[in-house]
């Protein structure tokens, strides 16, 4: 069973959600909370698996409460998607930067909600990689000027190239298709450079392409 927490202060946004994610065997709303102070306090209460957590929140916003969540050594488990509308997409970047597995506007198809819900849990990408390519570009080309990352030297050449691609949102087929290789040949290169660089999960490998200059902004491939 999936366990959610809800973190919005929208309380109508909250009560949709929660009959989505209830309505199905696997999953289950265990908590929700209306503003980030008290989403960290309920994350570290219920421990779920994953927190659909909005940006924009009083007392605390959901970056903080992000960082607060994956910065927890105890709580490394817990997936953090972000909630964002299109007019805060500068935010987003950011969002994953502070540790967030990956977004989600708010208006998506319920069918994707649930399954990003289920592909945060199992470490896959959340969106699809059309929009990871579209999304990943804008925000990298907002983010800071990309500095030499001594981290890449850990990584093998074809490791290297593989974090490229996941760089530019390409999903472990593609990749696989790329390379002439197979799904889980890929998968098990994806797997490796980020135990050596530390990352948290695919969307943190795919800061550090960008942040260590390995992927540029506009390089989709």
């Amino acid at each position: 069973m999936i366990r959610v927490l809800l973190a919005d202060d929208q309380s109508l946004v909250r009560a949709g959600f929660r009959a989505l994610l209830d309505a199905q065997p696997d999953i289950e709303v265990a908590g929700e909370a209306a503003d980030g102070a008290k989403a960290l306090r309920r994350v570290r209460a219920l421990r779920p698996d994953v927190v659909l957590m909005d940006i924009r929140m009083p007392v605390l916003d959901g970056l903080a409460a992000t960082r607060g969540i994956t910065g927890d050594p105890g709580l490394a488990h817990v997936k953090v998607a972000m909630l964002t509308t299109f007019e805060l997409d500068e935010y987003v970047f950011e969002a994953i930067r502070s540790g967030a597995s990956g977004f989600l506007v708010k208006d998506t198809e319920p069918d994707e909600l649930l399954r990003a819900v289920r592909a945060v849990v199992a470490g896959d990408a959340l969106l699809s990689p059309g929009v990871t390519r579209r999304l990943t570009a804008e925000f990298a080309a907002r983010s800071k000027e990309p500095a030499a990352a001594d981290a890449l030297a850990r990584l093998t050449e074809r490791e290297r190239e593989v974090m490229a691609l996941v760089g530019i949102g390409m999903s472990n087929e593609e990749i696989a298709r790329r390379l002439v290789v197979s799904p889980l040949t890929a998968k098990t290169h994806v797997s490796r450079a980020m135990v050596k660089l530390g990352a948290r999960d695919r969307a943190q490998l795919v800061v550090l392409a960008y942040e260590s200059g390995l992927v540029r902004p506009g390089w989709l491939g």
